[in-house]
């Protein structure tokens, strides 16, 4: 399982004080002397989120660390389940179907070895088409357009093509980075993007600077279907999210949670979620996604064991009542 290195690792370099677990008196025993995130294509929220949490804790901790370009949530479980990558970026839904050993990209493995972090953000399932084609609706969308869901595997790529098959959509599949889908929507390659990415989405956003677009929403007939059928819940993109939206558009949501390899040291751990849930303006800085990056969202976590330093971080900070029994190692 390979994956290609994007981000520069990040200066080993001791920090000032005032990095929050860079002094002499936190037990370093057992850190690794770097670490990588398991990310997504380039072009998608997951891939900048993570490239500057991964900066961000990197720098805070004065270790060597960076974002790796994956296939996104399936493939960054296997990730951090080996140890190849330290930590990654994963939704609800596939990390259920990891540890139940339905994950596409081992069968029968349950992947275990991937505890719960922090929480991330909600990802919404959004559509987007070019104003030219006409399409205003899910509805509208016609048999056999070719639609682009991501790169395979990813939560986009996982659940979107049932969710449109259940409204009763026929489409040819596509797949490839969000990034490369863009182009070839612009290009008249694809006719409908079906994204699911925390909100704005870089290659939305670029593309509609570029020129005129429809994002879909559901209907509330629609969208109470998928709420039946799917491990969604309701969500609403507001119209501050891209110049395109007029009024909220209606849709559906499922939670992202960072993970991080269970053998990982439980006070590293700590380390690097401190890093993360103790300053939110830093986080929102990087994407404005973050703004949900809370520590009263340490509930979201629906399917994941608990890496022991994480617990312990909420439990002290945000006053989590963890159940011991769903934390790694108890």
């Amino acid at each position: 399982m390979t994956f290609t290195r994007i981000a520069a690792l990040a200066a080993t370099t001791a920090l000032t004080a005032t990095a929050a677990f860079a002094d002499a008196h936190v037990d370093r025993t057992g850190w690794p002397e770097s670490f990588t995130v398991g990310t997504a294509s380039q072009g998608g929220t997951f891939f900048v989120y993570g490239s500057g949490w991964a900066n961000l804790v990197a720098d805070e901790l004065g270790i060597s660390g960076g974002a790796e370009v994956t296939g996104g949530p399936m493939q960054n479980m296997a990730l951090v389940h080996t140890g190849e990558a330290q930590f990654g970026l994963t939704t609800m839904g596939p990390a259920a179907e990891s540890y139940a050993g339905t994950n596409p990209i081992a069968p029968g493995l349950q992947m275990t070895g991937a505890c719960a972090m922090f929480p991330m953000y909600q990802t919404p399932f959004s559509i987007t088409t070019l104003a030219s084609s006409g399409i205003t609706s899910i509805s509208d969308i016609p048999a056999g357009a070719r639609i682009g869901f991501g790169p395979a595997g990813s939560t986009s790529d996982t659940y979107f093509p049932a969710m449109l098959t259940a409204l009763g959509i026929e489409y040819d599949r596509r797949n490839g980075g969000w990034d490369d889908l863009g182009g070839q929507l612009q290009d008249g390659l694809l006719d409908v993007i079906a994204f699911a990415a925390g909100v704005p989405i870089p290659a939305v956003s670029q593309l509609e600077v570029q020129t005129d677009i429809n994002i879909i929403e559901f209907t509330e007939e629609e969208q109470a279907a998928i709420l039946e059928a799917f491990p969604v819940s309701a969500f609403e993109i507001a119209p501050s999210t891209y110049t395109t939206l007029e009024a909220p558009a209606r849709s559906v949501a499922m939670w992202n949670f960072a993970i991080a390899n269970c053998d990982l040291p439980e006070s590293f751990v700590y380390a690097v979620t401190d890093v993360v849930m103790s300053d939110n303006e830093r986080m929102v800085g990087i994407h404005s996604s973050a703004r949900e990056t809370l520590p009263e969202n340490w509930d979201k976590n629906t399917s994941l064991m608990w890496h022991p330093g994480a617990a312990r971080w909420f439990i002290e900070n945000a006053g989590a009542t963890i159940d011991p029994a769903t934390i790694y190692g108890n």
